[in-house]
C-alpha cells in the first residue's frame, strides 16, 4: 500500500514537471514575441524620424543613404513579423498541449484553471 502511494506521488511529480517544462517553453515563446515586437518597432521609429526631419534635407541628395536604410528597415520589419507569428503559433501549440494534459490528468485540472 505504501509502495503504491509512492508510485502515485512519483507519477504526479512527473506530470507536474512536464507541465512546468511546457510552461517554460511558453515563456520562451513569449520572449521571442517581445523581441519580435521590439525588432518591428525599431524601423518604424527610424522612419518616423526620417519623415519628421525631411524638411532639413533634399531627398535626391541623400538617396544613396536612404535606399539602403529603407531596405534594412524592410528586412527588420519582416524579421519582426516572422518572430511574432512564430511565437503565436508556438504559444497556441503549448496551450493545446496543456489543455490535453488537463483533460488526461485530473490532478492538473484542479491545479491549472
Amino acid at each position: 500500500m505504501v509502495e503504491n502511494k509512492n508510485e502515485s506521488n512519483d507519477f504526479d511529480n512527473i506530470v507536474i514537471s512536464e507541465v512546468q517544462l511546457i510552461l517554460a517553453e511558453k515563456r520562451t515563446a513569449l520572449s521571442f514575441m517581445r523581441t519580435g515586437i521590439a525588432v518591428f518597432a525599431l524601423p518604424l521609429s527610424v522612419l518616423s524620424v526620417l519623415i519628421a526631419t525631411s524638411r532639413f534635407y533634399n531627398f535626391s541628395n541623400v538617396l544613396h543613404l536612404i535606399i539602403p536604410l529603407l531596405i534594412l528597415c524592410a528586412i527588420l520589419i519582416f524579421l519582426g513579423f516572422y518572430l511574432i507569428i512564430r511565437a503565436i503559433i508556438k504559444i497556441r501549440h503549448y496551450d493545446h498541449v496543456i489543455s490535453n494534459l488537463k483533460q488526461k490528468y485530473d490532478l492538473l485540472s484542479d491545479i491549472i484553471d
